[in-house]
């Protein structure tokens, strides 16, 4: 294990902690040298990406890389700095809950974003069946004496979904309520984009919910709307190798 279980307990309780206070804000990193940039310039936390992981390590997102490259980046993360690392471990990789939350607490994770989309089938995981399986996860947790916290995504209003129009945003709050019941620390309605949406959604759920930001929905609004949470996915990766193509085309030029 990466860290003693009295380390590891007093980071996962600090995780919690800040989710009820002011807005928590993740500019989600990607290696152990982003990681330190996001801790070093006052983060409280640090949570990874998924995307930017995979591209990293030469793989699509969407459980394409192999989770043990996956864990690996992961766990250099959180030896890397000195606050809670929370980790996108995508729908689970399969795992055993018991394994999945072994394998986290090994790297020194204590959080970690788990998502309803279904990699293998298509589609979204029945509601009932993963809310069953993120109840195990909690019990996995409680059972390791490390109370991990859990960020639900539902992947309601993404394409694969197959949902459409008002559907998302019903489907988006029957999951998330499921979610919190079945022990999930906070909802993630990736995707949402519309005000009323995000309103809604933090209204009718009974937990703190996770955000983006986007072309209507700045830091100061998702504050405002009471989001508890805000996370950035793999946007400063892309934004990173964005300037690091410009730089070296001109060096062609």
């Amino acid at each position: 294990m990466a860290a003693d279980l009295a380390e590891l307990k007093a980071r996962a309780a600090r995780l919690r902690e800040l989710h009820t206070g002011d807005l928590l804000v993740l500019p989600n990193a990607w290696d152990a040298a982003s990681a330190v940039v996001v801790s070093e310039a006052g983060f409280p936390a640090v949570a990874t990406t998924s995307a930017a992981v995979a591209a990293v390590l030469g793989h699509p997102d969407g459980e394409k890389a192999p989770w043990e490259e996956m864990f690996a980046a992961a766990g250099r993360v959180a030896r890397a700095v000195p606050v809670p690392v929370t980790v996108d471990a995508e729908a689970g990789y399969g795992m055993a809950p018991h394994e999945l939350v072994g394998r986290l607490l090994d790297i020194g994770a204590v959080g970690c974003n788990l998502e309803d989309t279904d990699h293998r089938a298509g589609g979204l995981t029945e509601a009932g069946a993963q809310a069953q399986w993120l109840a195990e996860v909690r019990s996995a947790a409680d059972d390791a004496g490390v109370p991990i916290v859990v960020n639900a995504r539902v992947d309601t209003f993404l394409p694969p979904s197959g949902l459409t129009g008002p559907s998302r945003l019903t489907e988006a709050v029957r999951r998330g309520r499921l979610y919190l019941e079945a022990g999930a620390d906070c909802v993630y309605p990736i995707g949402v984009r519309d005000r009323s949406d995000i309103a809604t959604l933090v209204e009718e759920l009974p937990g703190p919910v996770n955000g983006n930001t986007g072309e209507h929905l700045d830091l100061a609004a998702l504050r405002e709307l009471g989001v508890a949470r805000v996370s950035f996915g793999p946007r400063f990766h892309r934004a990173a190798m964005s300037d690091l193509r410009v730089a070296v085309e001109k060096l062609l030029a």
